[in-house]
């Protein structure tokens, strides 16, 4: 596991990523992309259920890139940066470098924000990723519901409204699950009819020990999808 600081130009700022590469190394290995949740960090993803995913699946274990979202950035190009350009173009080349990963199978998940992020960054990159998962991701069915800071302006809601835009993954697995106590589920479930996907609903609410007590699944989805 590595801390490391990588200067944005897209954002303006320099941000903290954190590596991790499976026992064994990471070379040749597919790359996992997780995005954090609001007010969270990426090291706020790092837990015993995650370490244990990582030994469970040996061999096929992903090595993984924890980008920072700059705490409530939902990670697309806003006023403040261009958050999905520097998941894209800076955060993932620098993890590739490093790490020695393979470049063609790469995968993008997160939770809350950083699920919102995921679905986002990959419906606006078709083909760009081996695998796409949303863990109880944070979608909103009007821009009047968003979060305070989530988008800039109705017309920014609007460039990045996954319910209402055209959505398709193509060829690429699409995982999405969510909490059955979760204030997101009506929306992660019309955004699944939306897209055509398949959804998991599971016991728990939107809290990180529902996120961390399926690590193990999410880690295994990731790991069959990209080989």
């Amino acid at each position: 596991m590595v801390h490391s600081q990588l200067r944005s130009r897209y954002v303006g700022r320099t941000l903290e990523q954190v590596l991790v590469a499976p026992r064994g190394g990471a070379a040749g290995r597919p790359l996992l992309v997780l995005l954090h949740w609001r007010g969270g960090s990426p090291d706020r993803l790092l837990s015993s259920q995650l370490f244990a995913a990582l030994a469970e699946l040996g061999d096929r274990a992903p090595a993984i890139l924890l980008p920072s979202g700059g705490g409530g950035s939902f990670f697309h190009d806003r006023r403040d940066g261009r958050w999905a350009s520097y998941v894209l173009n800076e955060a993932i080349p620098a993890a590739l470098r490093s790490l020695h990963a393979d470049p063609h199978r790469i995968a993008i998940g997160g939770t809350s924000m950083g699920g919102f992020g995921a679905l986002d960054i990959a419906r606006l990159n078709p083909g760009r990723f081996c695998a796409v998962g949303a863990h109880s991701p944070a979608i909103f069915f009007t821009d009047a519901q968003a979060l305070p800071g989530a988008f800039d302006s109705a017309s920014n809601f609007a460039q990045h409204d996954l319910l209402h835009l055209p959505v398709s993954y193509g060829h690429t697995p699409v995982w999405i699950d969510v909490g059955s106590a979760d204030r997101f589920r009506a929306a992660d479930e019309a955004f699944a009819t939306h897209a055509g996907a398949r959804i998991h609903v599971w016991p728990g609410a939107h809290k990180s020990a529902y996120w961390r007590a399926h690590m193990g699944d999410y880690l295994r989805f990731y790991a069959d999808a990209c080989g």
